[in-house]
């Protein structure tokens, strides 16, 4: 069976010295997993190549990895990487083109989770934050001069977070032409 690529985003880790996880090892525990692993930066973004194709089966055994090698429980989304090129790809006119003046986001969701229900998650302050609903993503962008006054935030405190995990839009589109790379 060919092998499928995804990218496995990694919520929470390597951050503020906490849920520590070194690349390499996790690239070699990975590995010996029978998956091919590539990192990029520190902060949770592995493209993986497995013969398995299911999203949800990806994530799972990033999860299990990082749970049995590192002792971090944290969300993984897989994204397969069809779907990244399509976040890319599909985004909003000009989203993540004026990066002086807004700070963009890109939600990716777990395979499965409605994302107009996950879109209401995400409490907008008029004049701050705007957001699109996309294919399995939502896209979310606030005014820099004001990113204090933003509410993404309150995503966190919801059911969906659970299911989520963002990146901004220069990781997103690094990832992509990595895939392509």
């Amino acid at each position: 069976m060919p092998a499928a690529t995804h990218v496995a985003l990694i919520r929470g880790i390597n951050v503020g010295g906490r849920n520590a996880v070194p690349m390499a090892r996790l690239r070699s525990a990975l590995e010996e997993r029978g998956v091919t692993a590539r990192t990029y930066i520190q902060s949770g973004n592995v493209l993986v190549e497995t013969p398995d194709s299911d999203e949800a089966q990806v994530g799972a055994l990033v999860e299990q990895v990082l749970a049995e090698e590192f002792d971090v429980v944290t969300v993984v989304v897989a994204v397969a990487a069809e779907r990244l090129r399509a976040a890319v790809d599909d985004a909003p006119s000009g989203f993540g083109t004026e990066p002086d003046v807004y700070h963009s986001d890109v939600a990716f969701l777990r395979a499965g989770v409605d994302v107009g229900e996950a879109f209401g998650a995400f409490a907008m302050r008029e004049g701050v934050d705007a957001g699109w609903a996309g294919k399995g993503v939502i896209y979310f962008r606030r005014l820099s001069a004001q990113r204090t006054r933003s509410r993404m935030n309150k995503v966190m405190s919801t059911p969906f977070y659970k299911d989520m995990t963002i990146r901004n839009w220069a990781t997103t589109t690094t990832l992509v032409a990595m895939l392509d790379g």
